[in-house]
């Protein structure tokens, strides 16, 4: 069975790329142990997406 965090205390942050734009950004919350939730910013109500750090590392990595 897969557990959803409880993110509703979670601080979200705007990725670096997004030039300041107030509703078209991914955002991300930092803290989470093993996991890295993502959410679009014109919908922050919407359910997170969870990538394990691992993965999340990676595609960054890769981004770049």
């Amino acid at each position: 069975m897969t557990h959803t965090p409880d993110l509703s205390a979670a601080v979200w942050r705007k990725s670096s790329y997004s030039d300041g734009g107030a509703n078209n950004c991914v955002e991300v919350s930092d803290g989470h142990p093993g996991i890295v939730p993502v959410r679009d910013s014109k919908v922050p109500g919407a359910p997170p997406l969870i990538f394990p750090t691992a993965s999340w590392s990676a595609f960054v990595l890769m981004a770049k």
